[in-house]
């Protein structure tokens, strides 16, 4: 596991290791040996690993229930919305509750986040050579005059 540990930090992994390997009470380990609280020895000696847990939530808090969030997702992808006009319309039929930053993670959540990403990029033309002729050959480009209002044809 890669940590990133501060110049400050008084329980590394090594620490926790120790903690959890002494016999010593709680009250002696965190006065005479790491400089923590009582309770950071209590914490260490009682998990069973020594890296950091997640800080990440585990149930995410969403307006949208997952029936909501899948027609969302539809819409933004079949009709390429913009997400303003997306959360105008979900909050009109689907959820008055919705943020634009909920609707926001949802729809990046899906996938669907960029719009630009949705759309369908078109090939531009490639442009095409003159055509190789023999030589002795010349390649002129007619252009006409528009037609003036006392002339009867275009030159």
């Amino acid at each position: 596991m890669l940590i990133h540990l501060h110049s400050q930090a008084t329980t590394t992994p090594k620490v926790r290791a120790a903690i959890q390997a002494s016999m010593e009470p709680a009250s002696a380990l965190a006065e005479r040996w790491f400089g923590t609280t009582e309770q950071t020895i209590y914490k260490w000696k009682h998990r069973d690993r020594v890296h950091d847990r997640s800080h990440t939530r585990h149930r995410l808090q969403t307006t949208l229930t997952p029936a909501q969030e899948a027609v969302a997702v539809a819409l933004r992808k079949n009709l390429l919305v913009p997400i303003d006009e997306l959360l105008a319309v979900v909050r009109e039929f689907l959820n008055p509750e919705v943020s634009r930053s909920g609707l926001d993670r949802c729809l990046r959540r899906h996938g669907v986040g960029n719009l630009r990403d949705l759309k369908a990029h078109s090939p531009r033309p490639a442009h095409k050579a003159f055509k190789a002729y023999e030589t002795g050959y010349l390649h002129v480009d007619v252009k006409y005059l528009p037609q003036m209002a006392d002339e009867s044809s275009r030159r």
